[in-house]
């Protein structure tokens, strides 16, 4: 029997009591927004919902940086992208073509001096995880990291001990709240044909005319190296094919990624295996890699460690294959098949049709 409740432990930070969104004044969030090809990242919807769900009279705005046509194209999107959204704040600058931690930290601190936003959020992708403890540094504010519900204006739930137990925090330190939210926790509104050809947010410039190379300290981008391939992106796929230890070498990963075209899935892997050398450490799937929750997670050769679960336990339906029939996997699997990966993939491979 899948289990999908988790016990939950209390831990206030602060004993006073939280004041109701009714009573408190001018809320306003500001949302940390990625984004690639002239597109807002699905994860930075999900935060825009996340600060939604702070408060009904909440003014949202999100913050993009960088520059050319592909950033105001993003702004275009992401205005009418979420109907929660209020307006767009874009920060057009050479010097912030690229997402380094201490330049979009210096942006955040400098948007906040000027507009004291209650809240700042982002997602707990490893952009939002770089930026926003950074930020909060120069802030002089403790940020949480993380959640995955909110509760309250100032009552936040997020995992501890690998996603094994919940701790609820209550924040009572100064303005803003500074937050890192996991996506798959919060859903993205599907709009309607109507919806999706209105316009949310109104776009505004960020008045940079004062940042420098200076401003933003010593470093520099040098390069993006990148794998290239056509498989969709490993947190927004729909399918995700994941292997662990069991696969014994990189070479047999080769199997995987041949079903993963077939089922046109993203390809994930165990820490196990990363370290291995099997794959590289951007498909790790787990605490200390990335976070899914696709409608449907195979996995293979997978034991289903603690920490692994952690990154994929919200799926939509879990499949595990293993010759081990005592793998802590088969406890949270939807369905599981005792047996061996090697016979087992070449015969999925047969009977999927050709492409």
């Amino acid at each position: 029997m899948r289990k999908r409740t988790i016990s939950s432990v209390s831990s206030y930070l602060f004993s006073s009591t939280s004041i109701p969104c009714s009573m408190r004044r001018l809320i306003s969030t500001l949302v940390l927004g990625e984004h690639k090809g002239g597109i807002v990242k699905p994860s930075c919807l999900s935060a825009i919902s996340a600060a939604g769900s702070i408060c009904n009279d909440n003014s949202i705005s999100i913050l993009l940086a960088g520059s050319g046509p592909s950033l105001q194209k993003a702004a275009s999107h992401a205005a009418s992208s979420h109907p929660s959204l209020s307006q767009v704040l874009v920060a057009d600058n050479d010097l912030l073509t690229h997402p380094l931690a201490e330049t979009w930290a210096d942006l955040v601190h400098f948007v906040q001096q000027k507009e004291k936003y209650s809240y700042i959020i982002t997602s707990s992708s490893s952009f939002g995880k770089n930026i926003l403890p950074r930020a909060a540094a120069l802030l002089n504010v403790s940020p949480i990291t993380d959640v995955i519900e909110i509760s309250d204006p100032k009552v936040f739930t997020r995992p501890i001990y690998a996603g094994n137990a919940l701790s609820t925090v209550r924040y009572n330190g100064l303005d803003p709240c500074m937050l890192t939210v996991r996506a798959t926790s919060f859903a993205t509104p599907t709009l309607s044909l109507k919806e999706s050809n209105s316009t949310f947010a109104a776009i505004s410039q960020v008045d940079l005319s004062e940042f420098t190379q200076e401003t933003f300290g010593k470093s520099k981008w040098i390069k993006k190296s990148s794998p290239n391939t056509e498989r969709p992106d490993l947190v927004n796929a729909r399918v995700v094919v994941t292997g662990g230890r069991g696969l014994k070498s990189a070479e047999n990963f080769k199997l995987l990624e041949t079903l993963a075209g077939k089922l046109d899935a993203a390809v994930g892997a165990t820490r196990a295996a990363v370290d291995a050398g099997f794959v590289a450490n951007d498909l790790q799937v787990g605490q200390t890699g990335k976070i899914v929750a696709p409608e449907l997670y195979i996995a293979f050769g997978v034991s289903g460690a603690i920490q692994h679960l952690a990154g994929m336990r919200d799926s939509k339906i879990i499949v595990a294959i293993n010759k081990d029939s005592d793998a802590p996997i088969f406890q949270v699997a939807d369905y599981g098949l005792v047996g061996d990966l090697f016979d087992v993939i070449p015969e999925l491979l047969e009977k999927l049709p050709v492409d």
